[in-house]
């Protein structure tokens, strides 16, 4: 019995824990140090790291391909390694903060699972602080994405958004009151595995049928590339252009055909488009938030996207007339959102370790205080 009370008192004080620690997040970006950061944006098929100052300004970025999910664990932390320590060379960095594609757990030190990486309840944050002198902050790369909007971007002035990004999947962050919720297990916003379709497309998760297989910039080349191998007609275009290689039909390519006015691709658009407004229409009547933000790189295609995406919405919202509509925008930081976002994040990592090591200094320098005086006084006592 006794045992159960303990482990219930541990489980009580790690949540008053985090709780507090939530608390000083949503305060402490007014007070954090104005020092360059490096923020980390760890994505399906790239790795961007840039060093970002206090106002939300990339002073310097550099990227390189993610290494591909066969690859062991250590192989990411090499790349992550490698980009800190050459950006160090030219910036004095005061912390590293990373947005991972993938579940991180409450603590914000493990990634429990990424689709498109090996990582497997991996200890990121520990095996970086042993390789990197400074303080490391680790979150969801769409977490830190919603952050970086809230704080410079298009979520200024939000009380409640939610964040939407549209890259290789879909990930989400929510952010309440100056607050990002993570959730009882750090896990909440996984948006993109919500199942619309039973039975549907299988997605990398293991599940079929998940929003992020109809909404996305994979679903969105999965359809230019079956109309390709099917040769039809409405593909001649795009297959003259990539000179029949149906591999190299890309996300940004059918973008830019979609600009340039090819039909396909701007149907192609739509529909992706579509399937994000049916999809913010469940969000909204789950967590009605003032405003979702879309970012990612299939966002890059804007009216092209949003637009058909606030059609749907409007079309599929419970309650519709009769309630006030979210605002639907893109994203004012654009794909740089999650790299600006992991920054500033990392930024009051870095003041909680200045606070951290000021106390230990103070508990030193009295202790020494203490024991300095401890013989004057036995002295005394014996004179």
């Amino acid at each position: 019995m006794s045992t159960n009370r303990e482990r219930a008192h541990r489980q009580s004080a790690r949540a008053t824990v985090l709780r507090a620690i939530a608390t000083r997040e949503r305060r402490s970006h007014l007070s954090a140090p104005r020092v360059p950061t490096v923020g980390i944006d760890i994505g399906g098929t790239k790795v961007m790291a840039g060093v970002v100052d206090a106002d939300g300004t990339i002073l310097e970025r550099v990227r390189t391909e993610t290494p591909h999910k066969s690859k062991s664990p250590k192989v990411v932390e090499d790349t992550i390694a490698e980009l800190v320590l050459d950006l160090s060379d030219r910036h004095d960095v005061h912390a590293v903060g990373i947005g991972a594609a993938g579940w991180v757990d409450a603590d914000r030190s493990r990634v429990l699972f990424a689709p498109h990486l090996a990582w497997r309840n991996e200890p990121l944050r520990d095996a970086l602080a042993a390789r990197l002198v400074v303080p490391i902050m680790v979150d969801n790369d769409a977490n830190t994405a919603a952050w970086g909007e809230w704080r410079f971007g298009a979520g200024r002035g939000a009380d409640h958004l939610v964040m939407i990004t549209l890259g290789t999947g879909i990930g989400g962050g929510i952010l309440e009151a100056g607050r990002v919720k993570r959730g009882s297990f750090g896990v909440a916003g996984e948006f993109g595995h919500m199942q619309v379709v039973p039975g549907g497309h299988r997605c990398p998760c293991g599940n079929r049928g998940c929003w992020e297989q109809y909404s996305s910039g994979n679903a969105l080349v999965r359809e230019a590339r079956e109309l390709a191998a099917a040769d039809s007609p409405v593909a001649h275009h795009i297959l003259a252009r990539v000179g029949g290689q149906i591999g190299e039909i890309t996300g940004p390519l059918i973008t830019q055909l979609a600009r340039d006015g090819d039909a396909m691709c701007v149907e192609l658009l739509e529909d992706i488009g579509r399937w994000l407004g049916v999809g913010i229409a469940n969000l909204a009547a789950a967590l009605d938030p003032a405003r979702f933000v879309i970012g990612g790189g299939v966002s890059e295609a804007d009216d092209l996207l949003i637009g058909p995406a606030r059609e749907a919405f409007r079309r599929h919202l419970t309650g519709r007339g009769y309630r006030p509509e979210a605002q639907i925008v893109r994203a004012r930081l654009g794909t740089d959102a999650g790299m600006v976002g992991a920054a500033d994040l990392a930024r009051l990592v870095a003041r909680r370790f200045r606070r951290a090591n000021r106390r230990r200094a103070e508990r030193a320098h009295r202790s020494g205080f203490e024991l300095r005086l401890a013989p004057r006084g036995r002295a005394a006592r014996s004179s």
